[in-house]
């Protein structure tokens, strides 16, 4: 569990944009058993469960989330950004908001589940995994390119997916849904060298429309396995975060991974994000149309 922020207008970033700045302080499928997510990423998520056919995905370890240890959460399409499907959970008005998001793509999975904060706190996490086959291309270097979602510590405004409170409920204690971020991801991997590295450009909060400061993959280690990890920066000294993921299929046609990321938005107060990206290989058969 971690500071949740309350988004509040704020004219010093980004001025342009009429959302102003979220982060000022106001006072798959089942888990690969072969997959460890590294616990940065993991967060406060235990596993994800994702039926692609029934619609449908289960989550276990999200604190608040409904009661039982493992919550159904409901598909809700008006929430999909960018080729990323959204589930939701609320268990009452005065209950935590839950957001996640999922994709699937030739056997690899990636997913994000951020509460929105409540009581002056938020809990998040993330995980991916693979099913079926997996080989490395025998061109030695390819390239993915794709979309990119993300999920923050802020609250969205306006909040469209809330169940009202009771009337003269205290502030504090009304819970809040969380802010969305997309983008786009660029990864060159090289598998004779097992090198990895790429960026998160063009990314924007989707409520307000504000741009935010984009992310460096810094160069990471392809294991034998086809997982790789690796720090998220923003220029050549600082670190921000996380990243992780695995490939997946014959060839490597996809890659699905996720990144934790803090203190990344220039201006803002503490901002924490959450994000994923499943991407198809250039020159493969769902390659993005913005592929060379």
């Amino acid at each position: 569990m971690r500071r949740f922020w309350l988004g509040v207008a704020a004219a010093t970033v980004v001025s342009a944009c009429s959302g102003g700045n979220p982060w000022v302080e106001d006072g798959g499928s089942g888990s690969d058993p072969d997959t460890t997510v590294p616990e940065v990423l993991q967060g406060d998520l235990d596993s994800v469960t994702y039926d692609s056919t029934a619609q449908t995905l289960t989550v276990k370890g999200m604190t608040f989330d409904g009661g039982p240890e493992t919550t159904v959460y409901t598909r809700n399409a008006a929430l999909d950004r960018v080729g990323y499907e959204a589930y939701t959970s609320q268990n009452s008005s005065l209950d935590r908001h839950y957001t996640a998001y999922v994709k699937q793509m030739d056997g690899a999975t990636a997913s994000i589940v951020v509460a929105g904060g409540q009581f002056g706190y938020y809990f998040g996490g993330s995980t991916y995994s693979r099913s079926g086959t997996y080989s490395a291309p025998a061109s030695g270097q390819v390239t993915y390119i794709g979309n990119y979602v993300g999920l923050t510590n802020s609250a969205r405004t306006p909040s469209t997916d809330l169940l009202v409170p009771p009337a003269g409920t205290d502030p504090l204690n009304i819970p809040h849904q969380s802010g969305e971020v997309t983008g786009r991801v660029t990864i060159t991997a090289n598998f004779t060298s097992t090198s990895i590295e790429g960026s998160v450009t063009d990314r924007v909060l989707v409520d307000s429309g504000t741009p935010i400061d984009n992310l460096e993959l810094q160069n990471g280690e392809i294991a034998a396995d086809g997982t790789f990890s690796g720090s998220v920066t923003q220029g050549v000294t600082d670190t921000v975060g996380d990243y992780g993921g695995i490939f997946g299929g014959s060839g490597a046609t996809t890659v699905a991974g996720t990144l934790y990321v803090q203190d990344h938005v220039t201006g803002a107060t503490d901002p924490e994000e959450y994000g994923l990206f499943v991407l198809a290989q250039c020159g493969t058969a769902n390659a993005d149309p913005s592929c060379p």
